[in-house]
């Protein structure tokens, strides 16, 4: 075991990461600096500091990433509209190069040359989290207890906490947590208990955000977001910061029952893994996004996103945020956003979202003069369509003499 001085730990205050701290001390003999991040978890961060200080911490970092998040990382994914398998909006995924990025930065303030996180061997976030700090800082050491201690029950966490005398409201009040969760201003995730069986339908009071559709209002709620750039920059013609934006559209999709999911996905690691989502304020925003590029991106750039979209997906859910291919990516997707500025009018309903309005005064490349069922007055001539056709069967026809 190679001699660690000191190491940044990603801390929460709960059982995992306070039963981590003391083993890392422990196991290493080593200095602990604690980091915990208010990304929009919904849970206060401050007790974090409590708990480090009473197990002996000198440095301590909490802070608020909120807007940090939503502006560089969750904003940046969605003018790609990127999905992962058709379906999942990416919300613990977008979350870790934040934190990794964070967890280094504070290694190299700190003099710390390792860092830790409570990452199970098992999961995704173990690659994540490595795979940006190893991007960020080559030579650093990352320490992940889950695939070096002997703890692998929550009955020998809580033994171990009750040892050493960890003060842990978990252990406390000994209660079984039903579900996994995790949480920031994007999603809510949740795993294990029942959802281990793929069949078994989630209990209606698992859900934090949202409302069930069948007990969202019988009226609709209208919405208009305005674009600049690609990026909501105001609801309802209130500007907001992007944190504030996504808080709004939590709570309007929440009271509609909108942004459940229930999925079986393909784990980077290899296995499949049944998960629950809750991303109302997402849900929305590829919705509209979406509706503000059919109007002002060409056809070609847009089918070339469209096309790519799914890549990037995948190196966001793999952890390879910090890549120099998404980079390179990402600057292409923001290029196809310069003209992408105009509102978008949307309807939430009982768990759906219905695009009903979108335009945009300088950027829109609809014409309706060309578009028009009616007399366009020579904007478009029909004819010009027969020698199109001609040319574009032109390979059928040959195609279709040969077969013959």
């Amino acid at each position: 075991m190679s001699k660690v001085n000191k190491v940044v730990l990603a801390y929460s205050g709960g059982l995992d990461t306070s039963i981590i701290l003391k083993w890392l001390e422990d196991t290493y003999d080593c200095e602990v600096v604690t980091f915990t991040a208010d990304i929009g978890q919904g849970e206060e961060v401050e007790p974090a500091r409590a708990k480090a200080k009473a197990m002996g911490i000198k440095e301590i970092y909490i802070e608020d990433l909120r807007e940090e998040f939503v502006r560089d990382y969750v904003f940046p994914m969605f003018r790609a509209n990127a999905i992962y398998e058709g379906e999942y909006l990416l919300g613990t995924s977008i979350a870790r190069p934040l934190i990794a990025k964070r967890l280094i930065e504070i290694a190299n303030e700190t003099g710390a040359d390792a860092i830790s996180h409570g990452a199970t061997g098992k999961g995704n976030d173990q690659v994540r989290f490595e795979l940006g700090a190893y991007a960020l800082k080559p030579g650093v050491k990352v320490i992940a207890p889950w695939r070096e201690w002997d703890l692998n029950s929550r009955e020998s966490l809580m033994a171990y906490a009750e040892k050493h005398g960890i003060e842990v409201d978990f252990a406390k009040n000994k209660k079984k947590s039903p579900y996994s969760m995790d949480a920031n201003l994007l999603h809510i995730s949740y795993e294990g208990d029942i959802l281990e069986d793929p069949w078994a339908e989630a209990h209606d009071d698992m859900w934090r955000w949202s409302v069930s559709p069948e007990a969202a209002p019988d009226k609709p709620t209208y919405v208009e977001l305005t674009y600049e750039k690609g990026d909501i920059v105001a609801i309802d013609g209130k500007a907001m910061t992007p944190a504030r934006v996504l808080e709004t559209l939590n709570k309007l999709g929440g009271d509609n029952g909108i942004g459940r999911l229930d999925i079986v996905e393909n784990r980077y690691v290899g296995m499949k893994s049944r998960g629950c989502y809750e991303t109302p304020g997402g849900t929305i925003m590829l919705k509209a996004h979406r509706a503000i590029e059919s109007l002002t991106l060409d056809r070609e750039v847009a089918h070339l996103k469209d096309s790519l979209m799914p890549k990037y997906a995948e190196m966001i859910y793999n952890g390879y945020w910090w890549s120099p291919e998404r980079e390179m990516m990402q600057k292409m997707i923001d290029e196809s956003q310069q003209h992408v500025n105009g509102d978008v009018r949307v309807k939430l309903y009982k768990g759906s979202v219905s695009v009903v309005g979108r335009r945009s005064e300088k950027d829109s490349l609809f014409d309706e003069k060309i578009a028009t069922f009616e007399d366009d007055a020579g904007a478009y001539d029909q004819k010009d369509a027969a020698g199109f056709i001609k040319l574009n069967a032109l390979r059928l026809k040959i195609g279709a003499r040969r077969n013959k």
